[in-house]
């Protein structure tokens, strides 16, 4: 951990005359070009597609006087200075091959967000991870405003970061979560602390390798004021605490669901506590709140609590306000959701599990369970999954296109479990799977959507499969 130099935001003039594209239409593009626009910039938006939707949104834009061009996403625009790209574009597109060879920088909708805030604006507190950040940044939000302190949950989550610094309401510190793909457009982003809660292969066709995307997620990182919180069971996490250059006197934090060590958040009795943010931590420690507090108070639910704490202790937010935001806090739908329980099984609805990653978490949360698996795997190999699980599952039921990968990968490490393989994907699936399970499963039992895989098969989206397993279940109770 070196020393690290804010970079400032840039002069209100800074657009004016500037001729900027914009790349992607959508949630991030069309704010971006009228903010552009509104500075004084020559904006040019170029989008891939052409379709009803790109078209309505194209004519709004041209409505004030910004170039549209769709169809297009690949050629650089003549005279082009700067480009501002949603974060969904892969750094390999010919547009960036292009920029990249006139010597023109690219700025994702972070960094423009980053450079756009006034001299007065409010610290970042900011969050990445493969999985978890969106919890951590609401627990953390909620933490904030039991302190008292004027604060929202943006960037990844929903609100834009440009709407949060350009919109007329104050605030005192953002909860920031940021994706791998907004962080590598963000070279100059420096947030008063960060933390990054866990590194597992995701998105490696966007980045192309697991080192290009850890060290994306590492950049949030660079320039810290007071701490880089790390998990302290996810070495990877610390390594990027030691390769970032931040500002003098910053400290890595860990967190950790057991004791804590001196400059870490722990477990000790059931009890929160936290033994970094505390006179003589050698020897003393906070009690922050108890796992009661914390809902669901499954593990890794209990280690995104812990890094919230540490990030908002990092601020300087009582003990008190932790433990008050994390009873405050409801976590959204379709995140290890108790659905309900039908002859002494309990149902939980984890349709948030797209990964091997967030579906192992979500299945240590359990002792006795019957797995309801399968969508679309991404490329996703489930053997260390499976084999790490094995002990816990009483009976698989798999659903989706990429089924017979989680099913060879049973075969070879849990030969033991029976398995339901459902060679269908209409919309009577899922109740035929939450009713396969329901056989499989003896009283005391968990039957646990976690899919471990995207649901774009036989779903709209995650939302919709989480929908169709509650339903189902609630058929079953009626």
């Amino acid at each position: 951990m070196g020393s690290g130099q804010v970079t400032s935001s840039v002069p209100s003039d800074f657009f004016q005359g500037k001729h900027v594209t914009v790349a992607g239409l959508g949630v991030s593009g069309i704010p971006a070009a009228k903010a552009l626009h509104a500075r004084g910039a020559a904006v040019t938006v170029v989008d891939d597609g052409d379709h009803a939707r790109a078209r309505e949104q194209a004519a709004e834009l041209e409505a004030l006087g910004i170039t549209v061009r769709l169809g297009d996403g690949a050629t650089l625009p003549e005279g082009t200075e700067l480009i501002v790209t949603a974060p969904g574009w892969k750094p390999d597109k010919p547009l960036f091959l292009a920029a990249e060879r006139a010597g023109v920088p690219v700025w994702g909708d972070v960094e423009l967000a980053w450079r756009l805030r006034g001299p007065d604006a409010a610290p970042w507190l900011a969050v990445t991870g493969t999985n978890g950040k969106t919890t951590t940044v609401q627990m953390l939000a909620s933490i904030l405003k039991a302190a008292g302190l004027r604060t929202a949950a943006v960037g990844n989550i929903g609100v834009s970061l440009l709407d949060a610094v350009l919109g007329d309401e104050r605030y005192d510190v953002l909860a920031v979560e940021l994706s791998s793909y907004q962080l590598h457009w963000a070279p100059s982003l420096r947030a008063h602390s960060a933390a990054v809660l866990n590194l597992a292969p995701d998105h490696l066709d966007w980045h192309g390798s697991m080192e290009a995307y850890a060290r994306d997620k590492g950049r949030i990182y660079e320039g810290n004021k007071v701490a880089c919180v790390y998990n302290a069971a996810d070495k990877a996490t610390e390594d990027l605490v030691r390769e970032a250059d931040v500002e003098e006197g910053c400290r890595a934090v860990g967190f950790t669901l057991g004791t804590p060590a001196p400059s870490q958040l722990g477990v000790v009795d059931g009890i929160l506590v936290d033994r970094a943010f505390v006179e003589n931590r050698q020897k003393n420690a906070q009690e922050l709140a108890e796992l009661s507090d914390v809902r669901p108070p499954a593990p890794h639910n209990v280690a995104n609590a812990l890094a919230a704490a540490a990030l908002a202790r990092a601020f300087g937010v009582p003990a008190t306000a932790v433990r008050d935001g994390l009873r405050a806090f409801r976590p959204d739908a379709h995140r290890i959701e108790h659905v309900a329980d039908i002859d002494g099984v309990a149902y939980v609805d984890d349709s948030k599990a797209t990964n091997t990653h967030a579906a192992e978490a979500s299945l240590a949360a359990y002792e006795s369970i019957v797995w309801i698996a399968g969508g679309l795997a991404k490329g996703a190999v489930f053997d260390e999954l499976v084999a790490r699980s094995a002990k816990r599952l009483r009976g698989a039921v798999l659903i989706g296109a990429d089924r017979a990968l989680i099913r060879d990968a049973l075969a070879r490490h849990a030969p033991e479990v029976p398995v339901v393989d459902l060679d269908r994907t209409d919309t009577g699936a899922m109740l035929q799977a939450v009713t396969e399970a329901r056989r499989l499963a003896q009283p005391g039992d968990t039957v646990l959507l976690a899919p471990a895989c995207a649901s774009m098969d036989m779903f709209t989206n995650y939302n919709q499969r989480g929908d169709a397993f509650a339903a189902a279940v609630r058929g079953l109770g009626a």
